[in-house]
């Protein structure tokens, strides 16, 4: 089976800072099952041409804004696209992709007030896949990770 994950979980340093979020317990999960599963990457900031390091950006209302105020949208939106393309191309149902992120959060982003506060809501590519019917969650989700991924070997 195909699996979309967040390639800044992966060890990537692809994030606004440059830097990677490597989480030792979903890589020891990933790594269980990385003989059963295809764990495709993606981050749609980067993709979408964004460059790395680059200013925090934050959901605010409809838009995406960095920290110098700059209109970002178009970049997550087509980031989005990206993402759901690999989706369709993979058929791939489940989706494991960072918190909080204003591309990958799922439930909880922050508040684009870029004062470390976070709201419920979702992330420009989160939403979009979850439209497509992808199951998204985050790497915080590791019960939810580990069974899904168990349930799904084919023997």
């Amino acid at each position: 089976m195909n699996i979309l994950i967040s390639r800044c979980l992966l060890g990537f340093p692809c994030r606004y800072d440059g830097k990677a979020f490597k989480k030792d317990s979903l890589m020891e999960l990933i790594n269980t099952y990385k003989n059963v599963h295809n764990f495709i990457a993606v981050c749609p900031e980067v993709e979408a041409g964004m460059e790395v390091p680059r200013l925090s950006c934050e959901v605010v209302g409809e838009k995406v804004i960095n920290t110098a105020g700059e209109d970002k949208t178009a970049y997550f939106e087509k980031g989005a696209r990206i993402a759901c393309n690999k989706v369709k191309a993979n058929n791939i149902t489940f989706a494991i992709l960072k918190s909080k992120s204003p591309s990958c959060g799922i439930n909880y982003i922050y508040d684009g007030t870029f004062s470390n506060n976070v709201v419920k809501g979702i992330g420009v590519t989160a939403r979009e896949l979850t439209k497509l019917g992808v199951l998204v969650v985050t790497e915080n989700d590791l019960e939810m990770i580990n069974d899904f991924l168990k349930s799904n070997i084919k023997n």
